[in-house]
């Protein structure tokens, strides 16, 4: 009897802190689209990694993004 290889684990830039800011469409913890988080387990390991690429950029755009709204006392 053999035993089908196990596939690896899908690569993930999954942090557990799971909240989508409706404003911005993104989940504050990995900085995915909703769209990124339903297909992630499709994509390829390339498409995975053009969007974890992304990843720092959107973090820092958001946060500017916050820390612009709370200096005019937006949400």
């Amino acid at each position: 009897m053999s035993v089908p290889p196990v596939k690896p684990p899908v690569r993930t830039p999954c942090v557990q802190v799971c909240f989508v800011d409706p404003k911005a469409q993104l989940c504050v913890g990995c900085f995915r689209t909703m769209e990124e988080l339903g297909r992630w387990t499709r994509y390829s390991d390339e498409e995975r990694d053009a969007v974890i690429a992304q990843l720092p950029a959107r973090e820092t755009a958001y946060q500017a993004a916050r820390a612009a709204r709370q200096g005019t006392g937006q949400p």
